[in-house]
Order: C-alpha cells, then sequence, then structure tokens
C-alpha cells in the first residue's frame, strides 16, 4: 500500500470515528497517529512527531488571539450589551411588519462584532431576544430560525475566531480578512432582514406587532450602545491605525469589555470567575481540536496526498471556476455533520493548494482572502442546515417548547438568503475585496 493510498483510506476511516461520535479533534489525532506509524514504521518516530508537533502548534503566538476574544464576548454578556443592543434596534425598527425579528439580526451583529463566536451569539442574543418575540406574537418558527441564522453572524461580522484560523492555515494577515469581512457581514444581516420581510409577508400570522416608540426612548436606547461602538472602533479601529496588532487588539477589547461590564455592574468575582472558567474550557476545546488537525494534517503531508491532487486537478485541465463551486458545494454537505471548526482545520490544507495553482484573475493575496471569506459564509451555513447545524441545537436548547421540526422550517428562508449571496460574492470578487484594496 502506497503514501498516497494510506492517506486516501484517512479519510472513510475519520469519517467513521465522527459518526461513531468521537470527538473530532480525538478523531483527527487518532488517524494521524495511525498513518504516520504506517508510514514511518517506527514507533519513536511517533513519540518525536508528538514533541514536535506540540511545540510548533501552540508556540504560535497568533493563537493566543482566541482566548482573548472568546474572553471579551464573556464580559460583553455580562456588560448587558446585547441587551442594549436589541433595546436600540427594537425601539427604532421594530414597529415594522417583522421588525422584533430584524430588530434581533441586527442586535445578532453588533453584538458578533465584539465576540468573534456564532455559537456564543446566538445563545446570548436567545436570553433577550427570544421573550420579546414571543410577546409580540412571533411564530415559534420564525423566531428561532431568526436567532439560529442571526448567530451566525458573529463568525462573519470581524473579529472572527474562524477567521483568524483561516489566517494562520493559509499564513494570510488577520487584519487583511477582518477588513475584507465587513461588506460580506453587512450584506449578511440585510439579506436576514429581507428574508424576514418575506416570511411575514408570505405568512402573515407568524408575526404580530409592536407600538411605535417615541423618539425620546429611540434615542434614549441609541445612546445606551456607546459602550459596543466604543469597543468595536478601539479594537478594530486600532488594528487598522496601527496601533496595535490584532493580538494586541484582543487584549485591549477584553479589558475594555472587562471594564465596563464591571462598571455597569455586571462583572463581580464570582462572575469574573465564571467567565475565565467558560474562556479556558472553551480555549482548551478548540486548542484540543487545532491539535489533532495538525497532527492529522502533518501525516497528510507525509503522504504527499493534498499535493497529488492539487496536480492532479491541474493537470485535468478543469474550469477553475467549476472546481470552486463543486469545493463550495462540498462545504454545504460538510456542514450537515460537521461544526465550522473542525471543517476549516480538516479540509483548508487539502483545497488550498488545489485552487491557490488555478487562475481566478486575482493575485495570490487577494485569491487567499476572498477564498477565505466564501468558506466563511459557506461555513456560517453549515451552522444552521439541518439535520446538525450548531445554532439550531443551542436555539432550540434554550426554547424547549419548539419542536425541532419547527426550527428547521424557519431556517429555510435564512439558507436561502446566505445561498443567494454565495452566488453574487463568488461571481463578483470585488464586492469582497473592496475595502481592502481601498485601505492597502
Amino acid at each position: 500500500m502506497s503514501n498516497l493510498e494510506i492517506g486516501i483510506a484517512s479519510f472513510p476511516i475519520l469519517l467513521l470515528l465522527i459518526f461513531m461520535r468521537v470527538p473530532i479533534g480525538l478523531a483527527m489525532l487518532m488517524c494521524g497517529i495511525g498513518g504516520t506509524w504506517i508510514i514511518m514504521g517506527q514507533p519513536n518516530a511517533i513519540l518525536a512527531r508528538l514533541k514536535v508537533e506540540t511545540y510548533s502548534t501552540f508556540s504560535s503566538y497568533t493563537l493566543s488571539i482566541i482566548p482573548l476574544f472568546l474572553l471579551m464576548g464573556q464580559f460583553a454578556t455580562l456588560g448587558g450589551m446585547s441587551q442594549s443592543l436589541f433595546r436600540a434596534a427594537n425601539t427604532w425598527i421594530g414597529h415594522r411588519k417583522g421588525g422584533v425579528a430584524m430588530s434581533a439580526v441586527g442586535a445578532c451583529a453588533g453584538f458578533g462584532a465584539i465576540c468573534g463566536s456564532s455559537l456564543a451569539t446566538a445563545a446570548t442574543m436567545t436570553q433577550v431576544a427570544l421573550p420579546e418575540l414571543r410577546r409580540y406574537g412571533y411564530s415559534g418558527a420564525l423566531a428561532t430560525g431568526t436567532l439560529a441564522a442571526g448567530g451566525t453572524l458573529g463568525v462573519l461580522i470581524p473579529p472572527s475566531v474562524i477567521l483568524v484560523i483561516y489566517a494562520i492555515l493559509t499564513e494570510q494577515n488577520i487584519a487583511r480578512l477582518f477588513v475584507a469581512a465587513f461588506i460580506p457581514g453587512i450584506l449578511a444581516a440585510l439579506g436576514y432582514m429581507v428574508a424576514v420581510a418575506i416570511y411575514v409577508r408570505v405568512s402573515p400570522d407568524s408575526a404580530g406587532a409592536r407600538e411605535r416608540a417615541p423618539y425620546s426612548e429611540r434615542f434614549k436606547a441609541l445612546a445606551e450602545i456607546w459602550p459596543v461602538l466604543l469597543v468595536f472602533f478601539l479594537v478594530i479601529g486600532g488594528i487598522y491605525a496601527g496601533w496595535f496588532t490584532p493580538t494586541e487588539g484582543a487584549a485591549v477589547g477584553a479589558a475594555g469589555t472587562g471594564l465596563i461590564a464591571l462598571v455597569n455592574g455586571g462583572l463581580t468575582w464570582r462572575t469574573f470567575i465564571q467567565a475565565i472558567l467558560q474562556t479556558a474550557i472553551a480555549t482548551g476545546l478548540i486548542f484540543f481540536i487545532v491539535f489533532g488537525a495538525a497532527f492529522y494534517n502533518s501525516f497528510l503531508a507525509l503522504s504527499q496526498l493534498p499535493q497529488q491532487i492539487a496536480v492532479w486537478v491541474a493537470g485535468q485541465g478543469f474550469n477553475p471556476w467549476m472546481v470552486l463551486t463543486v469545493i463550495l458545494f462540498a462545504y454545504l454537505l460538510f456542514g450537515c455533520v460537521m461544526d465550522s471548526l473542525s471543517m476549516i482545520l480538516l479540509t483548508i490544507p487539502i483545497f488550498f493548494p488545489i485552487v491557490s495553482i488555478l487562475d481566478y484573475g486575482l493575485s495570490p493575496t487577494e485569491f487567499a482572502i476572498w477564498f477565505g471569506i466564501l468558506v466563511l459564509i459557506v461555513v456560517e451555513v453549515g451552522l444552521i442546515t439541518p439535520p446538525v447545524g450548531m445554532n439550531l441545537f443551542v436555539i432550540n436548547s434554550m426554547a424547549k417548547d419548539i419542536p425541532m421540526s419547527h426550527t428547521y422550517r424557519g431556517v429555510l428562508p435564512f439558507v436561502a438568503s446566505d445561498i443567494v449571496r454565495v452566488i453574487i460574492l463568488t461571481a463578483f470578487p470585488g464586492i469582497t475585496l473592496f475595502l481592502m484594496r481601498l485601505l492597502y
């Protein structure tokens, strides 16, 4: 059995382990160790590679940005920023048809700008917005579908943990990826609002009406979101102004949101310890998946599988756009059975070498950033795609009285919105790259 055949055979074994509910990080680590052992044939070599891989993976300074962004999200929740965002959006557009659901989408976008995690955004905004959606007569399908889709904005709108991982894997500039994600993120929020508007017109009984808020209440609610704007512009603006690196910006953001939470009374010694523990748990889970993927990808490189596939695809003369379409469609399928982080870690080392040698009329840097945003959007769709969309389970666990089938039905218009957005951004790369080209 050749090294290439060993690499190919590892995929069905990995998928089998995942379907057997083996944690994805452990499954990739087991396949990586087993495949390396077969190729190298020496147990001592496995121990040596474990030592080298552990150090090379976790000695990366860039990885420290992940726990800092996760801690910033924890402090933002304690500081009541999610409530103020939803209250401001609700007072301005809540009286419109489907307005409370649109307000939830807008609040998710704002919270995602200081959180960086889809699951955290979905869980936090569900606690805030679901009672209001129920109060004004929104159906369970529309309410949970809106919150599940809105939560995905935490992945796309900077800062984003997934974008950081992609930047590390492809050796791209994090700041450029962040700025390239702005316009697609705004388009995502607007697309979700359009989906809500169409939904409530097709099914008028799915949404009730909210009274129009006076302008005094609107401006008061708007004034309450200054901490969110301050943190966002301090972190993102500071990175682009060159005041600090993305990692330093994450540290500034965590300190800033922590100070705001302390002033607002949400940060006590008990909640501080809880925030640290939750951040440590989430970081440990992410880092274990990162380590498992690093060892598995090291084995794949040893087997020469990614290189051989890239050479084969280039030699077949396939249309580059057809190859890209197949890859994006594969991500849609993977999203039905895998979480977003696992998909990125498992597939980018294989897919990126394939597409990067094809001609899309872009420079290598522009292509890498454009491809990363497209992948992120498709991965985002996977978070709300039945049957295993992670956001769907998070929302449904917090709304136990709403059947999962209703949540599945409610999220379909948002999935359609995402697919339309992917088609537009694929056909017109300049939309994604506009801000990056303007600033860099």
